[in-house]
């Protein structure tokens, strides 16, 4: 996204909080960056100045996907350093644990509750894998990892929760809902910019996701 500012008098310096600055991860077509897009969108209505940039290699064979976002008062640059991030946004436990060393120690990772085995761990043979070969970590592994790097972990089923929904590919609006509730942003400016980026017809199911994934953090008791 290209470096923008918000227009003279449109920030709201009475509800203005701290630079944030977020990593989200996953893998190709898991939505990632229409919920980046998303993201930004609500900064820039909380008069923010709002930097973003992509890299996904691969993505179309299951690569990673990552979207770096940066909100403050002004941005210089759209990459967020590593241990520099106050949020990863996960929509895959590997890849979570892939990019936690980003997070800041005292950072929130989010993180959809849902395993998608690359590609070499499919691949392997029994054999291999009965001799240490690549393989899928299991969960206490997984928590461990992130333990090591954030602050905070926050898992979500976010898949579960758009599947009962009826519609998978609303995951990354769940995990979005579910981080709207650690933010100070408005919920109708969430909205906003939700209507804005889907198109009609599917407007209806990505705010029930957003909704959703609000009520399954308020029911963390984060």
């Amino acid at each position: 996204m290209s470096p923008r500012r918000h227009p003279p008098g449109a920030a709201r310096k009475d509800r203005r909080v701290k630079p944030l600055d977020f990593v989200l991860v996953g893998v190709g077509g898991q939505g990632i960056l229409l919920a980046s897009d998303v993201l930004c969108q609500v900064g820039l209505a909380a008069g923010y100045d709002v930097k973003k940039t992509d890299v996904h290699g691969m993505a179309q064979r299951g690569g990673s996907v990552v979207s770096h976002v940066r909100l403050a008062d002004r941005v210089f640059s759209p990459m967020v350093a590593i241990g520099g991030a106050d949020f990863l946004l996960a929509f895959e436990k590997l890849e979570a644990c892939r990019w936690a060393s980003y997070l800041r120690p005292e950072g929130t990772a989010l993180v959809n509750d849902e395993s998608i085995p690359t590609l070499a761990a499919l691949s392997a043979s029994p054999r291999r894998r009965a001799q240490g070969g690549p393989a899928y970590p299991d969960d206490e592994a997984i928590a461990k990892a992130l333990a090591a790097s954030a602050g905070r972990v926050v898992m979500v089923e976010a898949g579960a929760i758009a599947s009962r929904l009826g519609n998978p590919r609303v995951t990354n609006v769940v995990l979005l809902g579910a981080l709207s509730r650690l933010l100070p942003m408005q919920e109708d400016e969430w909205h906003s910019a939700l209507e804005a980026r889907v198109p009609a017809r599917y407007r209806d199911v990505n705010l029930r996701a957003f909704q959703a994934g609000r009520e399954a953090v308020d029911q963390r008791s984060v």
